[in-house]
């Protein structure tokens, strides 16, 4: 199956149909570079996508990691990823296919022209020769005509009798060279035909069938480029599938790493805040006056006189609870982020001393780098001063003296809250028991014992609904002590509704730490407030002085 053989008389069609499939070649480029920009465009969008949904977070953010988000990210990541290989889809056909093609269609189109050329050249030369022939085959029909007239003419003058010997032999003569030049274009003419037929058959049997050979080698190169090209685009996805899988299937782990109930627990330790549940509220019997006066006969007058309190006293216990719905007192509250709730301060501080711990760590391990440097001086002293790390040894030293006083401070807060968040959760199973038997220390008749350290305390006055008899039994009884402490440190007490207090002094503990870090206390004198719980050492006790102070 050959074009020489099949379609030599097909030049034209075959000029066509090698300029049409050079024009195939190209579209098919054209489609593939129009698929590199959509694979480039979503590459790109992709990307977009990512980077506007990608958390904006530093290192130190606090944010709770809760299992949906960080498989939300993963997803993210792994689409990032995948983006990635679109563009190496992208890359790899504008390189192996597209680049190709271009290169291929110009080489093809020079090739083309160059056979082309070559089949018009040979087409040319057999024409000429056609010619030459023709002209030749012309002359010579022209002079074997001429001969005939000749012929004609002799034989006319030879058999008339009129005629004359001189003109008979003109006429002969005549004859002759129109014979000798008939043979003449006769043998021209036969030359001319054998050599045109010699070249015809070498047109036909081996310059064109050359010819078309290397055109229909060309077209099938062609063909074989286009297949390659095809396989080329396939490839150039396939190869990325394995890693486009592993995509797919970490965001398949990254779906499955979700875990609800470890979700439910990050809220827990993210807003625990560690306080109690508000218990029940007592019930306050208002009637005791009127019972002992109906069965004294008397108005109890000492008893008020007993009752009233200083001044300070009564403002000291105004003001130690208007912070609780105001403004937190500042300084010393936030060193030890007793401003937080007890679970939440727990977590800060423990936070604050893995930070230290790992200051001291980085600390202690200049310490060892500068003393080793100090022993290579101390033995080479060629290579340095030892007496130049001197400076910075005390430095690191100072830093680590720092950092473990600040480690020793924060973990006995941090023991103070695990024990308070313990002793809660202790209290807190026995929270009905107790409430039944303070409800049991009231006679039928409302009336209470005498001993106030048997008295029901009230609801505290920020849990009261305020109405228009607060005012009048807000201070007729002073809260009674429940224990003593001792002050560790000294403490200003400039915030409203706060205690001064001096290193080492005694205070009367009228009211717990409720997980705010901050106990209410009261000096003999009366004068009432609240003081940071980290800075005294409370005694609680069941019988003390300050429960029978103010009776």
């Amino acid at each position: 199956m050959s074009w020489g053989t099949e379609l030599w008389d097909q030049f034209d069609n075959l000029d066509k149909h090698t300029q049409w499939g050079i024009d195939f070649l190209e579209k098919y480029a054209k489609f593939v570079k129009e698929r590199i920009e959509i694979e480039q465009n979503y590459a790109k969008q992709l990307r977009n996508l990512v980077k506007k949904y990608c958390p904006k977070r530093s290192p130190k953010d606090e944010e709770p990691r809760f299992t949906s988000c960080i498989a939300f990210f993963n997803i993210l990541n792994e689409l990032n990823d995948y983006a990635g290989q679109r563009e190496v889809v992208a890359e790899e056909m504008g390189h192996r296919v597209y680049g190709e093609l271009m290169r291929y269609s110009h080489d093809l189109k020079t090739e083309r022209k160059m056979h082309l050329q070559e089949g018009r050249k040979a087409q040319q030369y057999l024409d000429m020769c056609w010619k030459q022939m023709d002209n030749s085959k012309k002359k010579f029909e022209r002079e074997c005509r001429e001969a005939e007239k000749a012929q004609q003419s002799y034989e006319r003058l030879d058999n008339d009798t009129n005629a004359t010997k001189a003109d008979v032999e003109k006429a002969k003569q005549q004859l002759n060279l129109r014979t000798h030049m008939a043979d003449e274009n006769k043998n021209e003419y036969a030359a001319q035909l054998q050599n045109f037929n010699g070249e015809q058959h070498k047109h036909y049997y081996i310059v064109i069938p050359q010819i078309y050979k290397q055109l229909q080698e060309m077209d099938e190169r062609r063909t074989i480029k286009l297949s390659e090209c095809y396989k080329g685009f396939a490839d150039s996805e396939r190869k990325v599938i394995p890693i486009i899988s592993k995509c797919l299937e970490g965001m398949i782990l990254a779906a499955k790493s979700v875990d609800e109930h470890k979700d439910s627990q990050l809220v827990i330790d993210c807003f625990k805040s560690g306080f109690e549940p508000p218990g029940d509220f007592p019930f306050e019997d208002y009637s005791q006056n009127i019972y002992r006066t109906i069965s004294d006969g008397t108005i109890s007058t000492p008893k008020q006189e007993g009752m009233r309190i200083d001044a300070k006293t009564t403002v000291g216990k105004a003001k130690g609870k208007l912070w609780l719905f105001g403004k937190k007192p500042k300084g010393p509250a936030l060193e030890d982020f007793s401003h937080l709730p007890p679970e939440q301060r727990r977590k800060k501080l423990q936070q604050r001393i893995d930070e230290l711990n790992r200051e001291l760590q980085k600390e202690t391990d200049q310490k060892d780098a500068l003393i080793k440097m100090k022993d290579v001086y101390e033995k080479n002293p060629q290579m340095g001063d030892p007496s130049s790390l001197q400076p910075k040894l005390t430095e690191t030293m100072s830093n680590m003296d720092r950092l473990r006083m600040e480690i020793h401070k924060n973990e006995a807060w941090l023991s103070e809250v695990e024990g308070k968040v313990a002793a809660r959760s202790d209290r807190r199973h026995s929270s009905d028991i107790n409430h039944l038997v303070t409800q049991g220390r009231e006679s039928p008749e409302g009336s209470y014992t005498d001993d106030a350290n048997q008295e029901v305390r009230g609801p505290p006055q920020q849990h009261a609904h305020p109405n228009e008899f607060d005012d009048e039994f807000e201070d007729d009884d002073p809260l009674p002590a429940i224990g003593h402490c001792k002050a560790i440190y000294p403490f200003d007490g400039h915030n409203e509704g706060t205690l001064a207090m001096k290193e080492g002094e005694i205070l009367y503990i009228i009211e717990e730490d409720k997980g705010d870090g901050w106990t209410r206390a009261r000096r003999h004198n009366g004068e009432e407030g609240y003081v940071p719980t980290s800075y005294i050492d409370v005694t609680l006790e069941k019988n003390s002085k300050g429960a029978v102070t103010y009776i």
